[in-house]
């Protein structure tokens, strides 16, 4: 049985959707962020990423963790990478050229996308988009983002996904990445292929329970 670590409001959401999209069924250990709370280590703390159970999971004390029987994951990509292979059926690659592309495209997402698509996130989340300093933020880190989202807008005007012509992990995992970004006001209207494309992810059933679930968590 699979056990997943990790609140939906962290890079759980990732294996969270895919899971939901498998139909998998899993027991969800809502570690939370230790920064997060007053006193982490206080006795009626709640289970957190400093607690010793946890630790006792991942001594780097980060989430998403996930055990599969003896198998222990701590990287968000190499555990949907893993389910997507073991249990994804058509999410997970078919060939092997297919498992090449979908690790490639998560290489892309955490080294190209995920960085600046946070500076953006964090910084409108701060009121950036009201002040100077945050406006400069912003616009430094839409600049960051434009070269790989031309990338990704000449390859998804020519295919509705990203890889195979359907709808798998690699979907998944370049979403969520690019979700961070959203909340630029005008920046994915530059890149009409990649909005139409992440707008129809965002639209799954299994997106929507994900994100349910995270709405549902305190802020």
């Amino acid at each position: 049985m699979i056990t997943l670590y990790g609140v939906y409001r962290s890079r759980a959401s990732r294996p969270i959707w895919l899971l939901a999209e498998i139909g998998a069924p899993f027991t969800h250990v809502p570690v939370i962020q230790a920064y997060r709370l007053p006193d982490a280590k206080a006795k009626d703390a709640p289970l957190n990423t400093a607690s010793p159970e946890f630790l006792a999971v991942t001594p780097m004390g980060q989430i998403p963790a996930m055990t599969d029987g003896d198998l222990i994951l701590t990287e968000s990509f190499a555990i949907t990478l893993h389910l997507a292979r073991t249990m994804g059926g058509d999410l997970g690659p078919k060939t092997h050229a297919e498992t090449a592309l979908m690790e490639q495209w998560a290489l892309f997402g955490a080294s190209a996308i995920e960085v600046p698509a946070l500076e953006i996130t964090y910084a409108v989340a701060d009121g950036g988009l009201k002040t100077p300093e945050g406006q400069s933020i912003i616009a430094l880190a839409a600049e960051k983002l434009r070269r790989p989202l031309a990338r990704l807008q000449a390859h998804l005007s020519t295919t509705s996904h990203m890889v195979g012509d359907r709808f798998t992990v690699a979907d998944i995992n370049l979403a969520e990445c690019m979700r961070y970004g959203q909340s630029h006001p005008t920046l994915l209207a530059e890149f009409p292929a990649v909005k139409a494309w992440l707008e129809a992810c965002q639209s799954r059933p299994a997106f929507k329970k994900m994100w349910e679930g995270r709405l549902a968590e305190p802020a």
